[in-house]
């Protein structure tokens, strides 16, 4: 047990967390001890963590098969859990297989099995079904975001992949929201349910109604963008068609922002992650795909651009800001002689006349041809740019490394420079190409 506790104590630091929330140490107590977990707790409250931190106990480090298998109901959310589980340093290998990429990049990735293999239902179901590796040693199953997949349609295959797993000893399950019927085929029995959901202080979040001056409310969203200032935050729409239409409206407003809509191919909506996550753009127009279930930091606001069709989607879209202890502020746009929800509270509408002052400071984010695969590290690529470079740490923003390559975000003023500097030199023994993404 003492190792265990300052293993844990190295995991929290590198992932710079001072200590575990009421959630998190209740999950880890209990999912030690239980073979059947069922733990609801709002988004953002830190589930990923909760689960992964007893996950890592009961893998068998001198066994070189898969031992945890995690499905997910998105891709964005498969990548963030791999993500998080490579920084917490545990040395056990990972990796996150989904639709959207080639199968040959998964089949070179799953030559060595890793220990904790994370998927979207139907592409881990296809793994299965070519048998590519051996589930006799998965004993672990998680779950995430459960009632996301059902409801997406994975019932089949996720039924067609628990039955693949004869040594099953735990189960964990995940969500965000209650009352949703866990299907037979789960195998789970008196779960141990840890339930947070009720203990989010709605006083962290503000809920401000903007009356738009005509119905496509295109003009009173620049304005009240205006108005909050160069903060992080979404803009949420019903439909792709929409985010087509805001998006151009405010491209010919010069207001920087990225999209986020499941129309998008899966490069361009992880670099749109990327260059949010970064700050290079500040604003992230989306559907309710982005509203749970991908890595993004802690918004300031969102935006209810289309007014949400069932409370479900008003909730979890508000669950993006006012996260945790922090505080955010939901905007409702609501149009000329268009009427609210029953489920949207009634306020007064507030003045958005008063432009904020924004800060000066603009990112831009960088392309690197080189990755993990190529042994370059994180500290590789800010050597690169603080000695060929010549910037400043204050200058150096946020470096996301990935399998075959890299971005960085810089400070968009000296961007131009650094791509000259830069370009073609070597990181490692690789020659690498640095470009505008």
């Amino acid at each position: 047990m003492a190792n265990s506790i300052r293993n844990q104590e190295d995991i929290l630091k590198k992932l710079h967390i001072s200590a575990l929330n009421p959630m998190q140490k209740e999950a880890l107590n209990v999912m030690l001890k239980s073979d059947a977990t069922i733990l609801l707790s709002p988004t953002g409250t830190g589930k990923t963590l909760a689960f992964l931190l007893p996950l890592l106990e009961t893998l068998d480090s001198t066994n070189k098969d898969i031992q945890a298998l995690i499905l997910v109901p998105s891709r964005e959310l498969a990548i963030q859990i791999e993500q998080v589980v490579r920084a917490m340093g545990s040395g056990f290998k990972v990796n996150a297989v989904y639709g959207g990429r080639p199968i040959s990049k998964d089949k070179i990735e799953l030559k060595h099995p890793p220990a904790i293999l994370i998927g979207t239902p139907g592409r881990i179901a296809d793994h299965f079904s070519s048998d590519r590796y051996s589930k006799l040693s998965i004993k672990t199953l998680v779950l995430d975001e459960f009632d996301k997949s059902l409801e997406t349609g994975f019932e089949i295959e996720m039924s067609e992949i628990i039955n693949q797993l004869p040594n099953l000893r735990k189960r964990i399950l995940t969500s965000a929201t209650n009352g949703v019927e866990i299907p037979a085929f789960v195998g789970i029995d008196k779960p141990a349910v840890i339930n947070y959901l009720e203990t989010k202080k709605e006083s962290n979040l503000a809920i401000k109604t903007v009356l738009a001056i005509d119905s496509d409310k295109l003009s009173t969203l620049v304005e009240l963008l205006r108005h909050i200032g160069n903060q992080p935050g979404i803009i949420f729409c019903n439909y792709r068609d929409s985010i087509d239409n805001v998006s151009e409206y405010l491209d010919k407003n010069n207001i920087n922002h990225t999209c986020f809509s499941g129309g998008m191919e899966q490069r361009d909506r992880e670099r749109s992650l990327i260059k949010f996550r970064n700050g290079s753009c500040q604003i992230l127009l989306a559907t309710d795909l982005a509203a749970r279930g991908i890595d993004i930091p802690e918004m300031r606001f969102i935006i209810h651009f289309e007014l949400p069709r069932a409370i479900e989607e008003f909730t979890h879209r508000n669950g993006r800001t006012a996260r945790v202890n922090e505080k955010g502020t939901a905007y409702i746009l609501q149009g000329k002689n268009e009427r609210l929800p029953e489920f949207i509270v009634k306020n007064t509408p507030i003045d958005i006349s008063k432009k904020a002052k924004n800060d000066s400071r603009i990112w831009q984010t960088l392309f690197i041809s080189g990755g993990r695969k190529d042994k370059i590290s994180k500290g590789d690529i800010a050597g690169l740019f603080f000695k060929q470079g010549g910037i400043t740490k204050e200058q150096l923003g946020i470096i996301e490394l990935k399998q075959d390559c890299a971005f960085v975000a810089v400070e968009q003023s000296i961007a131009k420079k650094l791509v000259n500097r830069l370009n073609n030199s070597r990181l490692k023994k690789k020659k690498v190409r640095v470009t505008f993404l």
